[in-house]
C-alpha cells in the first residue's frame, strides 16, 4: 500500500525517468544556487560576530540601506498599480500595436542593465529628451534619489505583469459580464469578483520586484550619481568592498540583502499558500 503513491508518480511522469529527472534538477540546483551561497556563506563564517556588526552597521552601509529600501519599496508600489494596469490592458482590449506593447514588456529582461542604465540617465538629464521637461519644473531625476527609483521601476516592472498576466487571462471577462447582471457596479466587481483572484499573484510579482530592486546594480549605477551618504545602494557598497580586495566584508552585506530577499519571499509565499488554501476550502 506504501508503494502505490511512488508507483502512481513514476508511471504518470512526462520526463524520461524520475530519478534520471529529479538528479539532473537537484545536481543544477546545488551548482547554480547552494554552490554560490555555500561560498557567501564560508566568506561569511571568516569573520567574527563583532567583525561582522561592525562592517554591516556601519554609518555610510546603513545610509545605503535606507537608500536602497525607500526607492525599492517606491518602486515596487508603483510596479504594482502600473503593472497591473499593463497586465488588464494586455489582456482585456485588442488595438493596433498591442503585440508591440506585449513584447516591449519584456525588454529590461533582454536588455543588459549597464546599458539601461546609460540610456536612462541621458534620457532623464536636464538636457534629455525628458529631463529637460522635468528641469522646466525644477525636478531633476538623473543622478539623484528619485533617478533610482526610475531605474528600479524599469528593471523589476515585468515582475509584476507577467505574474498577473496568465491569472487574468484564465479569469475570462464573463465573470465580470455575470457580475454586470447582477446589479454590481465597476468598482464592485473589480474589488469583489477580480481582486480576490488575482491577489496572490499580484502580491508574488510585487514582492519579486522588490526583491529585484534590492539587488539591482547596473541600471543604478548609471543614474544615481553615487553620492556618499545620498545615492549609494547597498550593491554599490558590495562593489567598493570588492574593489578594496576585502571580500569578506563584502559578503557580509551581501548576506544582509539575501537575508532580507529570503524573509520576504518565505512570507509572502506563506501568505499565498494559505490564501489558496482558504480559497480551496470555501469552493
Amino acid at each position: 500500500m506504501s508503494a502505490l503513491p511512488f508507483r502512481a508518480l513514476r508511471s504518470k511522469s512526462v520526463l524520461p525517468g524520475f530519478t534520471i529527472s529529479l538528479g539532473s534538477s537537484l545536481f543544477f540546483i546545488g551548482l547554480v544556487i547552494l554552490l554560490p551561497l555555500s561560498g557567501l556563506v564560508m566568506q561569511v563564517a571568516e569573520l567574527s560576530l563583532a567583525d561582522y556588526w561592525a562592517i554591516i552597521s556601519d554609518p555610510r552601509v546603513v545610509a545605503s540601506y535606507k537608500v536602497t529600501l525607500s526607492a525599492a519599496l517606491v518602486a515596487s508600489i508603483f510596479n504594482l498599480f502600473f503593472g497591473l494596469l499593463m497586465a488588464w490592458i494586455l489582456t482585456r482590449y485588442r488595438f493596433p500595436g498591442r503585440l508591440l506593447l506585449d513584447g516591449l514588456m519584456d525588454l529590461p529582461f533582454a536588455l543588459p542593465t549597464a546599458v539601461a542604465g546609460l540610456t536612462l540617465a541621458a534620457l532623464y538629464a536636464t538636457q534629455g529628451w525628458f529631463g529637460q521637461y522635468l528641469a522646466l519644473w525644477d525636478i531633476k531625476v538623473s543622478y539623484t534619489w528619485l533617478g533610482i527609483v526610475v531605474a528600479m521601476i524599469f528593471t523589476s516592472v515585468p515582475f509584476v505583469v507577467r505574474t498577473v498576466q496568465p491569472v487574468l487571462e484564465e479569469f475570462g471577462p464573463e465573470y465580470e459580464e455575470a457580475s454586470a447582471t447582477l446589479g454590481a457596479s465597476p468598482l464592485q466587481t473589480f474589488w469583489r469578483v477580480i481582486m480576490p483572484e488575482i491577489k496572490p499573484a499580484l502580491l508574488m510579482g510585487t514582492a519579486l520586484s522588490f526583491t529585484r530592486s534590492l539587488g539591482e546594480f547596473g541600471a543604478v549605477i548609471f543614474i544615481a550619481g553615487n553620492l556618499p551618504w545620498q545615492t549609494e545602494v547597498t550593491s554599490l557598497m558590495i562593489f567598493i568592498r570588492l574593489q578594496e580586495f576585502d571580500y569578506a566584508a563584502a559578503a557580509a552585506i551581501a548576506s544582509v540583502v539575501l537575508l532580507a530577499s529570503l524573509v520576504l519571499l518565505f512570507v509572502i509565499n506563506g501568505i499565498q499558500q494559505r490564501y489558496q488554501h482558504i480559497s480551496g476550502a470555501l469552493k
